[in-house]
């Protein structure tokens, strides 16, 4: 039995791995969360409400815990203040095992919302500059595939999202002049992998790829005309230029919605990230190793073509 804390238990993909952790049966899971939550019906599992401020705090709730799973949006957190109190705590406690909220892209070039997560990193590497401090991994898993399911096909959790790669209207916006690659990944696997990574007997590797498929954008668009009906997709490419001069020459914008965002601060917010998504393909940030893939030699993952058959084969 290994016992497991999780900082942001509330999230999407964090809940999407609690569930698969406690349909093991084997572990004793501690869940963290700003919101007040009654208490859990599953055996081993209880939730304690924290605002992730109080470094004592934390100490006391990690005492006797194996692994720290760390999620929260990264843009929320400025100054990662929660980030550093939860390592810092995770030391004083004993934890053996950390995992910082990364759970998405391998480097977080142009992507000014991540930007958090790379002074978490550089944290966590200071620490254990000299010795090792603690045993920490850095989750990424690329694109999580559910985002672009429709609603209800392939996990309980995962909200659908808008991207430039527009499956529900078969269309795309791209960046002129590259043709980058990006991994794409279940939440399943990941949240498989996960339950297998917390009781791994090895040391963690520094960077835990978790690779479903990866393929250029190109690639996807074909395998988006292929499944959504056999037509092509009309492509909007954009100007590295203009999309930086704030002039983006589209005649749409995938809509993105955050919490706490106002109406007024939505286009404002969308055309950010269609920048960020764009711009970062210069960098391939969506692109991640594999280094679960082979650790797990035995795990079959879902490739992307078999999620997408799945999950959009047929439907108008």
């Amino acid at each position: 039995m290994v016992k497991i804390a999780i900082a942001g238990g509330s999230g999407q993909i964090a809940s999407e791995i609690i569930d698969v952790l406690i349909s093991k049966g084997r572990h004793e899971i501690l869940i963290l969360s700003r919101k007040t939550h009654a208490p859990d019906a599953h055996p081993g599992v209880t939730w304690a409400q924290t605002d992730y401020t109080s470094v004592t705090e934390l100490t006391s709730l990690f005492q006797g815990v194996d692994v720290v799973l760390s999620f929260g949006a990264a843009h929320e957190d400025v100054g990662s203040v929660m980030q550093k109190a939860l390592i810092d705590a995770s030391i004083a406690a004993g934890v053996k095992r950390f995992a910082p909220n990364e759970w998405s892209t391998s480097n977080f070039e142009e992507i000014p919302w991540y930007a958090e997560k790379g002074n978490t990193r550089a944290y966590l590497a200071e620490i254990n500059k000299d010795k090792k401090v603690i045993e920490y991994t850095l989750f990424q898993p690329g694109f999580i595939s559910d985002y672009i399911a429709p609603p209800n096909t392939s996990s309980k959790h995962i909200t659908p999202l808008e991207i430039p790669l527009d499956l529900p209207n078969r269309r795309a916006i791209v960046l002129e002049g590259i043709d980058p690659r990006i991994t794409l990944t279940s939440v399943k696997d990941v949240s498989e992998v996960v339950a297998r990574a917390v009781e791994y007997e090895g040391e963690w590797p520094l960077v835990s790829g978790i690779a479903g498929t990866t393929l250029r954008t190109s690639e996807f668009i074909k395998l988006g005309e292929k499944i959504r009906g056999g037509k092509p997709w009309p492509v909007t490419t954009l100007k590295e230029v203009d999309i930086r001069a704030g002039d983006i020459k589209s005649s749409w914008i995938p809509t993105m919605r955050a919490n706490g965002l106002k109406e007024e601060q939505i286009e404002y917010f969308s055309k950010m990230v269609l920048t960020g998504f764009l711009l970062c393909g210069k960098h391939e940030s969506w692109m991640v190793s594999d280094e679960w893939n082979h650790l797990l030699s035995d795990y079959k993952f879902e490739g992307i073509e078999e999620f997408l058959e799945r999950t959009w084969g047929g439907r108008p």
